[in-house]
């Protein structure tokens, strides 16, 4: 018999990152962070409009924001949890 292992995809959490004298930045990261955590590592940092962060590079899709620059942080729903919601309030 043989077993087959199913790829596992990660699916990336959406945040909403609110910075000290800064715009709200929306982002992914891969997992939550944890409270030891001196940092929060990012991806695909954006304004909630979607456009490019003037202060980053053209190229830049990762960052390193250390926790004592964050006001706080909003978690966005998934797409496939919003799917639902929105099934549910029609």
């Amino acid at each position: 018999m043989t077993h087959y292992q199913l790829p596992i995809t990660i699916m990336a959490i959406s945040l909403i990152v609110h910075i000290a004298n800064e715009d709200p930045v929306v982002c992914e990261v891969d997992e939550m962070p944890k409270p030891t955590d001196q940092v929060l590592l990012i991806s695909n940092p954006r304004r909630l409009d979607g456009k490019d962060l003037s202060y980053l590079a053209e190229d830049v899709t990762t960052i390193i924001l250390p926790w004592h620059r964050i006001h706080y942080v909003e978690i966005l729903p998934s797409a496939e949890l919003e799917e639902v919601i929105g099934f549910v309030r029609e």
